[in-house]
């Protein structure tokens, strides 16, 4: 008996807005070989999730058309509730791409909510454009490829900007739009790309010689196609609203990757959008360092929350105890004699012996802006607004 496939949720977002023409027809499919068939015992991307169900995740074809307009031409990639796909706008002769999440997910229906809510806000703050929105300009995983053509490391002169544009977005999503991200990492922020034919390059090469796949039955899952950044990136821009919240907090429950996790999350107290700043903190050193600053992991989720949770106090010292009282999840940290329930001791470490890239004044200036953000109590930490007149941040502009 053959399963109807699932209804796709699905968001789009056109590359650019040209003047309407003729509809064009939809492209032939390739009749190149693919580069590489699978078996139908390999688990290929998508399928590796513990939690995949082929019944609840829409099988998009290459060279399919949604909605009489947008053709299928290549897989962008995929994460944990969705596949992205690069399609053509048949009527405005434009790329878009297609977000289709998983059946029904949570992640779907709350990311839609809020998207609408970010475009009911009526502003014309800056940071407004930094924010994806229902639809906008395309764009491309961006840090982890810089990484990448960087040696593993963001230099700080195109940090810098990065960072910048990012406090605009934050800004306005926080003090106007009064929306709480809860998963600022470097994979939720993308980078527009302005020249078209990159893209133009990319389907030829997929015509030429089709993506790896794998065929079972009538269904294909296909291997994503790599996508580098370009050598000039528009501005950053910040993604995946699956998990924010939005309206007046603070909010309570259990958010944040659990290595970018806020002291505030592990602690148990109502959190705001100061997580973000948290978080954008983090992510921060992770680029300009090249390694995460926060990197235990154990199998049983006590053991990983309470190692994390060490190596703060490791960084930034032990946490204030009017902190510690507001908390309700103190007592899975510490055990009846107050001990943190780590094995052996809290391991003595600072940011300025970890911070690898700067000497002198410049190392100085650099950490105190990340301390800015990184600081046990939430209050603490400056809005993305203040951060915004930090020294080190404006330091190359003063130069110039």
């Amino acid at each position: 008996m053959t399963t109807s496939p699932p209804p796709a949720s699905v968001a789009d977002y056109a590359i650019s807005m040209p003047r309407r023409r003729s509809h064009s027809p939809p492209r032939r499919l390739p009749e190149a070989e693919p580069e590489e068939l699978y078996g139908p015992d390999v688990r290929l991307e998508e399928e590796g999730f513990a939690w995949y169900d082929p019944d609840k995740w829409y099988p998009v074809e290459i060279g399919q058309v949604f909605e009489s307009r947008y053709q299928v031409l290549l897989k962008l990639g995929f994460g944990s509730a969705s596949t992205v796909w690069l399609c053509r706008d048949l009527n405005l002769h434009s790329y878009v791409t297609l977000k289709v999440y998983e059946t029904g997910h949570r992640q779907a229906l709350n990311e839609e909510r809020v998207l609408d809510h970010l475009w009911r806000v009526s502003s014309d703050h800056p940071g407004r454009n930094l924010l994806r929105s229902i639809k906008a300009s395309f764009e491309v995983s961006g840090p982890a490829d810089i990484r990448e053509l960087a040696g593993g490391k963001v230099p700080e002169n195109l940090l810098k900007g990065l960072i910048y544009a990012l406090l605009l977005g934050l800004d306005h999503m926080h003090s106007e739009a009064r929306v709480v991200h809860t998963d600022i990492q470097d994979g939720n922020i993308m980078l527009a790309i302005t020249d078209t034919s990159i893209l133009d390059d990319l389907v030829e090469a997929e015509w030429a010689l089709p993506s790896a796949r794998k065929i079972v039955g009538e269904r294909i899952t296909y291997a994503s196609t790599g996508l580098e950044i370009p050598d000039d990136p528009g501005d950053p821009i910040i993604c995946d609203f699956g998990d924010a919240r939005f309206g007046d907090g603070p909010f309570e429950g259990q958010v944040m990757p659990d290595l970018y996790r806020a002291p505030e999350i592990i602690i148990g107290i109502p959190w705001d959008e100061k997580i973000d700043i948290w978080a954008l903190g983090l992510m921060i050193w992770d680029l300009f360092e090249g390694k995460l600053l926060f990197n235990t992991r154990h199998r049983d989720r006590t053991a990983s929350r309470a190692a994390h949770f060490a190596r703060m106090v490791s960084l930034l010292g032990p946490p204030p105890d009017d902190l510690m009282e507001r908390g309700s999840s103190w007592t899975e940290l510490f055990d009846k004699e107050g001990k943190l329930m780590i094995d052996g001791e809290i391991p003595e470490s600072s940011l300025e012996e970890e911070e690898g890239n700067l000497e002198g004044s410049e190392k100085a200036e650099f950490l105190l802006f990340l301390r800015k953000m990184l600081q046990w109590r939430p209050e603490d930490r400056l809005s993305a607004r203040e951060l915004m007149e930090d020294l080190w941040l404006n330091r190359q502009q003063c130069d110039e």
